[in-house]
């Protein structure tokens, strides 16, 4: 008994003898699977070949060149320019809407400047006041799903992680306006723009209400990482609002921390992170970033800059990453909707962006379903990733990657992971029925 979106029952509505059948034939071709002796791994958003190179030209950029100052004069071999080229600083104001003087370049990762920007609140503080450390217990927002890299800095410090529900139109904004009264809550982590995992990307009125925020905390800091700002898979990509300039309207901008890079676009090893921010808060970066380095790669941001030359040289570049990797959402989608669709057992996300496909199965089942298809050759994410602690309260969340593995390999990834979340499901209602 194959049990596909052509079913007329949802699985809970079956009798016993029929979920019976259902989940022998899942154990059945879940074993044919481990037969095959699968070696995929899921686990991470990483481009795949294809997506690097279509980026090579950065490699050849500086070959054979006898030249390489900047407009500024500046020889990008040597020290200096500690906030980065200025080329490379208005290619990212451009595409995040913000001026370029209000902008630092870092090297490859972003995730490094944000760690950075927490250690600052943590160990000197931000807006005049006392370091982190010396306030006793403080506390950060962790809109859930979210993603397991941010929670890991905050997890770091020491910092304890409030998880805030996400919307169809980005955090629960109710929430997040109550718990800023606590004068312990330090910040906020966002990816408003197709959210990791759940590919949403943040309302005109949500980002209007972080703006509009008034916490309670002198140093509240939303940390604003815009890693998908370009990364559109449809003709009619979501559009973010322009959260800088919301919060120049009410006198907010100290509040909002804003973060990019090309680690998706050219090289995630070898790319460039951006931080824009108020003239405040650059300043106190600046004392920071001054103490750590004489200045990043320029070398790098050069190469880019010659390869990219401007915003429009990265939207050319993203259509051909939109051609590798709409088709394997297209893949994983189709698979859901053929396998899973109509059984109620499972929901999932349909993004316009972005790099994951967020997949909700029953209660209690996720942690089986990312165990099943790794033992039959399948690395997933881990269940619970994408809550603070590794801790999803309703064991459901499992967060897909489909940009890496090869198409033919990630048909085969998701019928095993359609042919799991069925075992798990049926195995549970049995379980409950055995009750």
């Amino acid at each position: 008994m194959k049990l596909t979106s052509t079913a007329s029952r949802k699985l809970a509505a079956l009798s016993l003898d029929e979920i019976k059948e259902a989940q022998q034939e899942a154990s059945r071709q879940f074993e044919e699977f481990k037969a095959r002796g699968l070696s995929l791994n899921m686990a991470r958003g990483k481009p795949c070949v294809e997506q690097l190179d279509l980026a090579l030209g950065v490699l050849e950029a500086l070959h054979a060149r006898s030249e390489f100052a900047n407009s500024n004069g500046d020889d990008c071999r040597n020290y200096g320019v500690w906030n980065g080229l200025p080329e490379m600083r208005a290619i990212f104001g451009e595409l995040l809407g913000i001026p370029d003087d209000l902008i630092i370049l870092g090297n490859n990762s972003s995730l490094q400047m944000m760690f950075d920007c927490i250690s600052q609140g943590y160990t000197h503080g931000y807006s005049g006041c006392e370091p982190w450390c010396r306030q006793g217990d403080v506390k950060f927002l962790c809109p859930a799903p979210g993603y397991d890299r941010h929670f890991a800095v905050t997890e770091y410090f020491g910092i304890q992680m409030i998880p805030v529900p996400m919307l169809k139109t980005g955090p629960d904004m109710d929430l997040i306006e109550r718990l800023v009264q606590d004068e312990t809550v330090k910040g906020c982590w966002c990816v408003p723009k197709y959210s990791n995992p759940t590919g949403v990307t943040f309302s005109d009125e949500t980002v209007r209400r972080f703006a509009r925020l008034k916490p309670a905390a002198k140093d509240f800091r939303i940390m604003w990482d815009n890693a998908y700002c370009v990364h559109d898979l449809t003709d009619e990509p979501d559009q973010l609002l322009n959260i800088y300039e919301e919060c120049l309207k009410h006198g907010t901008e100290d509040q909002v921390l804003i973060f990019a890079s090309t680690s998706k676009i050219s090289f995630p090893g070898a790319g460039v992170a951006a931080l824009a921010a108020s003239k405040r808060n650059i300043d106190d970066l600046k004392l920071r970033t001054t103490v750590q380095t004489i200045g990043s790669d320029k070398l790098n941001q050069l190469r880019h800059v010659l390869f990219l030359h401007d915003a429009d040289g990265v939207r050319s570049l993203m259509k051909g990453h939109r051609r590798i990797l709409e088709p394997k959402f297209h893949i994983v989608l189709d698979a859901l909707e053929q396998e899973l669709g109509g059984l109620g057992i499972a929901r999932w996300s349909h993004p316009h962006g972005g790099y994951f496909v967020n997949l909700d199965v029953m209660n209690g089942c996720a942690r089986q379903v990312v165990a099943l298809c790794k033992e039959a050759g399948v690395v997933l994410t881990d269940a619970g990733a994408t809550f603070p602690y590794g801790a999803d309260p309703n064991d459901s969340n499992i967060r897909i990657a489909p940009s890496f593995p090869p198409e033919e390999e990630l048909r085969e990834a998701m019928e095993l992971l359609c042919i799991a979340v069925r075992l798990a499901a049926t195995e549970k209602l049995l379980y409950e029925r055995a009750e």
